[in-house]
């Protein structure tokens, strides 16, 4: 069930991001959630969009480079503590994180909360077996 990212590497330039989220947007693209990290010289701009698909091809085009990644999506309750406990099951579950990232949903309870790990079948299961919900393309979908 895990959520497909897409990961552009963007030149670190004035500029760059805007072009990719005007291109998205000229294309109906709607942008979820974003996460950006960068370095000296390029960017990683990671993206949860309502149609992937279409985004990777409109970028590739576009002569970007794009991978796209599944993501485990985790419902997570807006109260202190709540992040933690979840990341404490992927620890005692053995899970390594590789990332994460946040993004709110419309709801003032609760946020989302997107996940890279080695497994996410895995991540999945532990963090449901404890209580959490998972978040589907559907539920991305519906934001």
């Amino acid at each position: 069930m895990a959520i497909k990212q897409l990961t552009v590497f963007v030149e670190n330039k004035q500029g760059k991001v805007a072009s990719i989220t005007d291109t998205l947007s000229k294309h109906n693209i709607n942008l979820r959630a974003l996460s950006i990290a960068e370095t000296e010289d390029f960017g990683i701009l990671r993206l949860i969009v309502n149609d992937e698909e279409t985004a990777e091809k409109i970028l590739k085009e576009e002569g970007y480079l794009i991978k796209i990644t599944d993501v485990v999506g985790v419902k997570i309750g807006d109260e202190p503590g709540k992040l933690s406990a979840a990341l404490k099951v992927l620890d005692d579950n053995k899970i390594n994180m590789e990332y994460l990232y946040a993004f709110m949903a419309r709801t003032e309870k609760h946020a989302y909360v997107v996940i890279r790990v080695e497994d996410n079948d895995a991540a999945e299961t532990a963090l449901r077996d404890a209580g959490f919900k998972i978040i589907t393309e559907a539920d991305v979908d519906k934001l």
